[in-house]
């Protein structure tokens, strides 16, 4: 059965990428040696290997990808550090137009 890694790197500009693969030493390489010129990584390596979840479903796999991509810094940092249980407490909108906020 595949195994599918759903992985983030901190570039050399201080921001994250994250991306999905079936080989995720492989998929480093290409980052790191800037196998594609137009990709994101291209510019900012060295990059490093911060996080990465394995799954055994690509579809998962992509799902959760494509959620992590969405997320603001401080979530990303909060499951890098392995902080799970911030995710929640994170996603509270603290926007003054909030409904939650309006006196």
């Amino acid at each position: 059965m595949h195994k599918y890694t759903v992985y983030i790197l901190l570039c050399s500009d201080q921001t994250y990428y994250t991306g999905v693969t079936n080989d995720v030493d492989n998929r480093l390489y290409e980052h790191q040696t800037g196998l594609h010129a137009n990709s994101y990584t291209y510019s900012r390596r060295p990059v490093k290997l911060v996080f990465e979840e394995h799954f055994h479903d690509i579809n998962q796999a992509i799902a959760f990808e494509k959620q992590v991509k969405g997320w603001s810094r401080k979530k990303k940092e909060a499951i890098i550090n392995d902080n799970w249980e911030k995710l929640k407490e994170l996603s509270v909108c603290m926007n003054d137009t909030h409904h939650s906020n309006k006196a």
